[in-house]
């Protein structure tokens, strides 16, 4: 019985105990910590406070100080301040800092490579490309493969070498991130570079091996589609125009006169009108209005050409519609109201050049020229293949 009694006695007896160990461990957890604390440089903390000010001038010179003081703890903070010399765009004294820091004998194994990447970013921000491609790639056979390769991707796209862009680009893929999307693009320039030669077997083959890294790749089908009919092959121009339908339809404007001409080509104008006045009624958002009046008023005349304009405007009314509209209906106003017309149809011009235009979904950049690649983020097939109102 009196066991049983000092087993519920005892917990309560060793309390105090508890405590005062709890006690004892967390002041000298606090007491190392205070120690640490004031065995930091003062001009770290400033470096800290002013990048959150945004003052990177202030930062790098603290930091520069911090390092002077403390040389032995330089590996960390020396990279640091070369990326900050970097960023603020003082690329020499970012190659310097990570050249004299390569040099140091205790830069090994995979501390060198982080130096190396660090070293060839200077080299890309200074313009130095050929010296950092050589780094990049030296470093693809260690740790830092991927982001190697990365940057090259990046390196080759500037460059234009779509060779060496696709090849990079399949070294990068893997189950969870394929580039095959890129790949296709990049195919498609080297493609639409052929074509401009007129060097067309090989235009057709880049087109094709774009379509096999990318089935839905409309803009392959579009340069297959030039291929052909500046070979005289409209039938064979209207099928790989028409294949962008299924892949993806908003990208048939794009195609839109290009496809009348190859069914005009074959003797079939009318046939042609007939399939762009069936996809506007299908995708009321293609930009095709222009070019089916044009077409209409060149085979139907000029009564039929507004009936049909002014059917499709009223499906989907749009400001470039609504301009169109104006246009179409002013010959048939009151003389009394036909001023005002014209000056609402001027206002809705300008208001036309400034608010319509081409948006990448990515970045939402806005231009008043299509890009298959942004040039503000760098990023493929983003832009809107329709001017929409931004």
């Amino acid at each position: 019985m009196d066991i049983d009694i000092w087993i519920w006695l005892l917990p309560i007896v060793l309390l105090p105990v508890f405590f005062s160990m709890g006690w004892f461990a967390a002041r000298v957890d606090m007491k190392t910590v205070l120690k640490q604390a004031k065995s930091v440089p003062a001009g770290f903390y400033k470096s800290l406070d002013a990048l959150v000010d945004r003052n990177t001038g202030k930062a790098a010179r603290n930091l520069a100080e911090v390092i002077e003081q403390r040389p032995a703890d330089s590996y960390d903070l020396n990279l640091t301040l070369g990326k900050l010399y970097r960023q603020r765009g003082e690329n020499d004294k970012a190659i310097s800092m990570h050249k004299t820091l390569l040099d140091s004998p205790d830069t090994v194994g995979e501390k060198r490579e982080r130096v190396l990447f660090e070293l060839g970013l200077n080299y890309q921000s200074a313009g130095l490309v050929d010296r950092a491609e050589q780094i990049f790639q030296e470093l693809q056979h260690g740790n830092l493969a991927k982001e190697a390769r990365e940057v090259l991707l990046n390196i080759y796209q500037q460059d234009r070498d779509w060779g060496k862009a696709v090849e990079t680009a399949n070294l990068l893929s893997h189950d969870a991130q394929t580039y095959q999307f890129e790949i296709a693009q990049f195919y498609c320039e080297m493609a639409q570079a052929a074509l401009f030669k007129s060097n067309f077997d090989e235009a057709r083959q880049c087109a094709q091996s774009a379509l096999a890294a990318n089935s839905k790749c409309t803009r392959a089908n579009m340069i297959l589609g030039d291929v052909a009919f500046k070979q005289g092959n409209f039938g064979a121009a209207i099928e790989s125009y028409s294949a962008i339908e299924k892949q993806n339809h908003a990208y048939l404007s794009m195609v839109g006169e290009r496809l009348f001409d190859a069914y005009d080509a074959l003797g079939k104008p009318t046939e042609g009108l007939d399939v762009l006045i069936g996809y506007m009624q299908t995708f009321p958002q293609l930009d095709l209005i222009n070019v089916v009046y044009e077409k209409s008023l060149l085979l139907k005349g000029e009564k039929a050409a507004n009936e049909t304009a002014v059917e499709l405007v009223r499906r989907k009314p749009d400001l470039n519609g609504v301009y169109r509209l104006l246009g179409l209906q002013i010959s048939e106003i009151d003389p009394a109201w036909k001023a005002d017309a014209d000056m609402m149809r001027g206002i809705i011009g300008r208001q036309l050049q400034k608010s319509v235009m081409y948006r990448c979904r990515n970045c939402h950049f806005k231009s008043q020229v299509f890009f298959w690649h942004c040039p503000a983020c760098n990023k493929w097939e983003t832009f809107t293949p329709n001017k929409i109102e931004v």
